[in-house]
């Protein structure tokens, strides 16, 4: 490090105590996304209860609960906030002790930029490098935005946060920060790939029909887009790349089996570029310091005009149910929230608007319930009080474990029929009732057609 650096690396740091002071009663307080949760800022922060209140937590994916909502089960204090619902928001939203914060992920910043005032951001990155930038790490999404508005900003140092080399805008200057508390080093939560299910293996085959070389891949969390890499890997595909908001385990094992190259990307060739990433310490190490890769804002990776640009944009996207017009549901199920609109309408509609692009919207064609009904995830109608998280117009590809159903161009009563016909087949002649019901034109009233 510099002489300059080093001095106002010493003039600047503080105890976590100290930062914690620089809140008052009722500012925002933004905290940096998914796992670089800053654990030493928010225990400060939570002892200092019973001095705040109306006190605004907010961030995008909390990944560890944190001690200010522990503290304060009455939210006479603090009040949580969420742009993008995991298991920890998910059983605090159910508790009535987090709110979600509605988001299209690439309007994100700008959302932030025009309308949100933020008075302290409370940001964990890597160490300072020798020339005095600390790197965001595995969380760009909008990190640069919330930096622009707050009015105070104290870094939480962590020296297990990956340097994750960057398109644009993946690291700050010590001379734009405020304060520095340096923390206990807790390791990166690590997030194992989920076990892939034998209906997640029979979606992930018709998946596979989709893909061809030199395809630009989008691939989220869970058991089928491990299963969809483990296929690829096994596969003769060769020269794919990656565009992903989320950056996971199986596109390492992937890029190691040397299907992915990015040679024909037209733009960021030869990258692996993602705005997020989480899983396992493999894929944080793999990331440190790693060129092929390029952190990017999500006002960036995911927004639809840049998606298309790369031909053959494949995005591989869960949902929890469809109905007969088209409608996705992948958030929520009646008023619980379940997750968040996050990427998903950004990738399918920039996937369409790609050369030979396809979005993809997965789910298993049904599901077992506590008591051990089975219900379709093919419905009539999205379940009321759902939230609908791609329109029907906007609505490419549907997979079930049946098979594959394109639905642009399509009418109502041909999109029901292709919808049916990916069904489980113990919901077929039910769904075929209750579109008739619906006045949609079906094959089954077609006489002598």
């Amino acid at each position: 490090m510099g002489d300059i650096e080093n001095w106002q690396y010493s003039q600047k740091l503080i105890t976590a105590d100290q930062a914690a002071q620089m809140v008052k009663s009722g500012d925002l307080v933004h905290y940096s996304e998914f796992i670089l949760f800053p654990e030493t800022l928010d225990a400060a922060l939570a002892r200092r209860r019973i001095e705040l209140e109306n006190v605004e937590v907010r961030s995008v994916c909390f990944t560890r609960v944190p001690q200010v909502v522990k503290v304060d089960p009455e939210r006479r204090h603090f009040i949580m906030s969420d742009y993008h619902f995991g298991m920890a928001s998910r059983r605090l939203h159910d508790g009535n002790l987090c709110n979600y914060i509605p988001m299209t992920y690439h309007m994100g910043p700008r959302t932030i930029r025009k309308y949100i005032d933020i008075d302290v951001f409370f940001l964990v990155t890597g160490p300072m490098d020798p020339r005095g930038f600390f790197n965001f790490g595995i969380g760009n999404s909008v990190t640069a935005a919330v930096l622009q508005k707050a009015k105070k900003i104290i870094i939480e140092v962590n020296k297990n946060v990956p340097v994750c080399q960057g398109g644009n805008q993946e690291s700050i200057h010590i001379s734009r920060i405020d304060h520095i508390v340096e923390s206990a080093n807790t390791p990166l939560l690590e997030i194992p790939p989920a076990k892939p299910t034998e209906t997640d293996k029979r979606i992930a085959a018709h998946v596979m029909k989709e893909i061809k070389d030199g395809c630009c891949l989008q691939l989220g969390i869970g058991g089928l887009p491990n299963v969809v890499g483990s296929m690829i890997a096994e596969c003769d595909l060769k020269d794919l790349g990656i565009h992903t908001e989320m950056l996971v385990d199986s596109c390492v094992d992937l890029y190691n089996a040397g299907k992915i190259t990015g040679a024909r990307k037209n733009i960021d060739t030869y990258k692996m570029c993602y705005t997020f990433a989480m899983g396992t310490n493999k894929l944080y190490a793999f990331l440190h310091n790693n060129p092929v890769c390029a952190s990017y804002p999500v006002n960036y990776i995911n927004d639809p005009r840049v998606i298309a640009l790369n031909d053959n944009m494949i995005a591989i996207n869960n949902a929890l149910e469809v109905d007969l017009y088209g409608q996705v549901c992948s958030e929520s199920v009646g008023a619980a929230q379940k997750s968040g609109t996050g990427g998903q309408l950004d990738f399918i509609f920039g996937a369409f608007r790609s050369k030979g692009g396809k979005g993809l919207i997965c789910l298993a064609s049904s599901y077992t319930d506590k008591e051990g009904g089975m219900h379709s995830r093919i419905r009539p109608n999205i379940t009321p009080g759902s939230v609908v998280t791609v329109p029907r117009s906007l609505t490419h590809y549907v997979v079930t474990e049946y098979g594959t159903a394109q639905l642009k161009g399509k009418s109502t009563w041909q999109r029901a029929e292709a919808l049916i016909d990916i069904a489980h087949p113990d919901f077929r002649d039910e769904l075929i009732r209750e579109a008739d019901a619906m006045k949609i034109w079906l094959r089954s009233n077609k006489k002598g057609a």
